[in-house]
């Protein structure tokens, strides 16, 4: 009785899919701006305010949680995913600032190759997410899971290859320190990619 005077269901999804979108535009301004080198402040302050819209997004959901009685997902389910996607574009706009801070004026091949796989794993998260309202969807969902788990297993050997290449090669050991840090920045946000593959994969058990 008490159930129907209580929201039910909400926008969840429609929070996802508008999340997801911010992921892949992040993704994308930095990939751009990563290889342009033009007008860095600029493309900084365009992640920083995608990024804005994405922690009211999230927001948006969290309120919406506590508001709702009955949720199409688990609770926890539904805000660990949420809070995980914002957190690859607090990572995105992490590296970017790391750009614009340090003064980089250009960065090696092996950072774009990471850079552009943070794009596909961008563009994965939302294309799984797309299908999570669906059960039917559950094993392109999988499928698209494997991917992502695919693309952060490249992104480490990448990473790999760079660091062991930067400590070879690099005389100077202030860009030592700089193209560490964005080799690590870039490929933690595969990582945060894979979590939300993990968290996406967890859903679709548990409703199977």
């Amino acid at each position: 009785m008490f159930g129907r005077f209580m929201p039910q269901e909400g926008r969840f999804f429609e929070f996802f899919n508008e999340h997801a979108q911010q992921i892949v535009d992040g993704s994308r301004e930095l990939a751009a701006m990563m290889t342009q080198f033009d007008n860095l402040d600029r493309r900084a302050y365009s992640i920083e305010t995608i990024e804005k819209k994405a922690d009211k997004i999230t927001h948006q959901t969290v309120e919406l949680l506590h508001k709702t009685f009955i949720t199409p997902l688990d609770r926890d389910a539904i805000h660990t995913l949420i809070t995980t996607m914002d957190d690859i574009l607090d990572l995105i706009e992490d590296v970017a600032h790391s750009i614009f801070l340090y003064d980089i004026k250009a960065v090696t091949p092996e950072a774009n190759k990471l850079a552009e796989i943070c794009v596909s794993c961008s563009e994965k998260v939302q294309a799984a997410v797309k299908l999570l309202p669906k059960t039917e969807n559950a094993a392109d969902l999988l499928v698209l899971c494997e991917e992502i788990d695919k693309l952060e297993s490249d992104a480490d050997h990448v990473m790999r290859a760079a660091m062991a290449k930067l400590f070879r090669e690099e005389p100077n050991v202030l860009n030592i320190i700089k193209m560490k840090e964005i080799y690590e920045l870039l490929e933690t946000v595969t990582d945060k990619c894979e979590d939300v593959a993990n968290i996406l994969e967890g859903i679709v058990v548990e409703n199977a």
